[in-house]
């Protein structure tokens, strides 16, 4: 069963899966529920959807178009990539309902399809901005270490966040990960980040790595995963809304993915291959990482440079 909330799943009178069971099923399956972020992220989108959806009818009694209106009632005005992402949160729940439990189920309708996305080829901040931010003298550890090795890593800030003490490789500067779909990965870091994580850790040999400043109260605590606790002092695994938070009050409008949109870009820039891109950042397709291999705005500039003449050049 879930940690996130305890619920039970239930089945209908008919012997066929409630919508409301089938979401319970799901989450509780290891690949979504070994994960905390990732269990915190369905949850949230699929207990939506099920409320709109009706929690207690017949998962075999939805139609394909009854899904379409209620991702088009929940998530029609949003952006593209919160329709994208979450469309396919719905998508793979009721793939899963389908493939793994055999069970009768809709699909989302063709009418329901996926939005473009925009690329914006300024979210990449400069290395320099990076630096300046993980040095300054009022931000926190804790804090640098963790944006040091997001960008150090190129790695998702819900991976870094469910990292547990246990899984470091300090020594050879890598950690074991579990990844969006569940996969396991290695996920690298530089000298920077490995300057700071063992004052970080302070002698800690196991539990989350990066810690909330204080222990949650009592109704937290107990639906807590377990894991996610420090077992010494109860203090609880940093989340993401919290590391978002902390980013918004000393990065000057930075964000988390941009840390990880930055290290893949710089990596571009300096010419590492779409291969050794994918394997550094995880992603599964070439053409996710198409945008990192193409010239960024630096290589423009020194493009352009070479157009100067030779006497006013620098």
């Amino acid at each position: 069963m879930t940690k996130l909330d305890g619920r039970r799943a239930v089945t209908g009178t008919s012997g066929g899966a409630t919508v409301r069971a089938a979401v319970d099923a799901f989450l509780d399956a290891p690949a979504i529920s070994g994960n905390s972020h990732t269990l915190r992220a369905y949850t949230n989108v699929l207990d939506r959807a099920a409320e709109v959806l009706g929690p207690d009818r017949s998962l075999a009694d939805i139609a394909d178009a009854e899904v379409g209106d209620a991702l088009t009632e929940l998530w029609g005005a949003a952006k593209p990539a919160t329709w994208n992402r979450n469309r396919a949160a719905v998508g793979s729940w009721l793939t899963w309902c389908a493939t793994r439990q055999h069970w009768a189920t809709p699909t989302v309708p063709a009418a329901a399809e996926r939005r473009r996305e925009h690329n914006d080829d300024t979210k990449a901040v400069s290395r320099a901005r990076i630096d300046r931010l993980c040095r300054r003298r009022d931000v926190p550890l804790r804090e640098k270490t963790l944006w040091r090795m997001l960008y150090e890593s190129a790695s998702r800030a819900s991976a870094v966040l469910a990292l547990n003490i246990e899984d470091l490789d300090l020594p050879n500067k890598q950690a074991r990960v579990t990844v969006k779909g569940g996969d396991t990965m290695w996920i690298t870091w530089g000298t920077d980040t490995a300057h700071l994580l063992p004052r970080l850790i302070a002698g800690r040999t196991r539990g989350p790595l990066f810690l909330s400043a204080s222990r949650p109260g009592p109704h937290r605590r107990a639906t807590t995963d377990p894991r996610d606790l420090r077992p010494e002092t109860g203090r609880a695994r940093l989340g993401y809304d919290r590391a978002r938070i902390l980013l918004g009050r000393y990065g000057d409008g930075l964000r988390l993915h941009q840390l990880r949109h930055s290290s893949a870009t710089h990596l571009g820039d300096a010419n590492t291959s779409a291969n050794v891109i994918m394997a550094k950042t995880g992603h599964k397709s070439l053409r996710s990482v198409q945008r990192y291999v193409k010239p960024g705005l630096a290589a423009v500039h020194q493009a352009t440079e070479t157009l100067s003449s030779p006497r006013r050049r620098g």
